[in-house]
């Protein structure tokens, strides 16, 4: 498919079909210039429509970033076909910019000299904003996102937390269908993570009265997929080896959930309140007041667990730990190989 408009009954922001995108590499040796191909994304098919929130996630060389400048118009694919909004991203990139918003994480969009103030200026006017649209929309992220503070600071003078809520400004300025975000939260702290992980959800779900805004995140801080994405496409060596929510990727790999229990009087031995529920249960105390329950989330529910315990016992405090999604993407790697 390589016109200009999906012509699917659905509207779709990306719609990728066989995607494949190959390197040629060259080297000179003794027996003279021998040529390879690396084959950086391979045959993804992949669509989003307006509104999700998809993590597209994968390890270095996984393709991630081969596949985000195909989306945006950067690199020709070497087969198949890509539209973004609708659009060809090689053939239509001035229309396509006006649609889309990028964020890259050590990259800025910003000039290095001026103030943050003078380059949401510019940027409004490479975007043919009307004065009083951008000024509206300038007036909603500087609120927003707190920028006022520095406003007139030089670019280069702004902390790494700054900026990057400068980037955010930057590439929101237009109000684009789509937002990019390429290791967004790279190198904050804890409090400005934070900060922008808010900000981001709220620009999702349609912040200021407008519609919710697709969002496709590429990362390796798992706490912002975890927070930000329902949706997970998780790539290596550039094929799609999931696509799904998260309840879907533990229960494919088979990562266990944990439920650490507290009783008010001992009992030595839990596991026959149990019986035949599939749930391996460990005694993690002397006394015989903590008990650990491991469990996998498609097979048995915490519920099911909790009533078979309290019908025995009385329960003082309990917590429960979800699979560490990092363990969970590592799992699937190895499963793939």
């Amino acid at each position: 498919m390589t016109g200009e408009k999906s012509t699917g009954a659905t509207d779709l922001v990306i719609e990728s079909r066989v995607l494949t995108k190959e390197f040629r590499r060259g080297r000179s040796g003794r027996r003279g210039r021998t040529d390879s191909v690396l084959r950086a994304v391979d045959s993804l098919t992949v669509t989003i429509r307006p509104g999700e929130a998809v993590g597209y996630i994968g390890a270095n060389g996984a393709g991630k970033s081969t596949t985000i400048k195909m989306i945006t118009g950067i690199l020709k694919p070497s087969t198949g076909s890509v539209l973004t909004c609708g659009l060809d991203p090689m053939r239509h990139r001035r229309d396509l910019a006006r649609r889309i918003g990028v964020v890259f994480g050590q990259r800025s969009q910003l000039w290095w000299d001026l103030p943050l103030q003078e380059s949401l200026r510019i940027l409004g006017a490479i975007h043919a904003l009307p004065p009083t649209r951008w000024q509206r929309r300038r007036d909603q992220l500087v609120e927003r996102l707190d920028l006022a503070a520095f406003l007139d600071r030089p670019v280069r003078r702004l902390s790494l937390g700054e900026r990057m809520r400068g980037e955010l400004a930057a590439a929101l300025l237009h109000e684009p269908e789509l937002l990019i975000l390429d290791e967004p939260t790279v190198g904050l702290d804890v409090l400005s993570k934070e900060r922008l992980r808010v900000f981001l959800r709220e620009e999702n779900q349609g912040a200021d009265g407008g519609p919710p805004r697709t969002m496709l995140l590429t990362t390796h801080d798992m706490d912002d997929v975890q927070r930000l994405c329902p949706r997970l496409i998780v790539v290596d060596t550039g094929r799609c080896v999931y696509d799904g929510d998260h309840a879907g990727l533990v229960a494919r790999v088979g990562a266990n959930r944990l439920l650490v229990i507290d009783l008010v009087d001992p009992v030595q031995e839990l596991a026959g309140a149990l019986a035949g529920l599939p749930v391996a249960v460990e005694r993690t105390d002397d006394a015989g007041l903590r008990h650990t329950i491991t469990f996998a989330p498609g097979e048995v529910s915490a519920g099911a667990v909790l009533d078979r315990v309290s019908a025995v016992a009385a329960i003082h405090d309990l917590s429960l730990s979800e699979p560490d999604i990092e363990e969970v993407v590592r799992r699937l790697y190895a499963s793939s190989a």
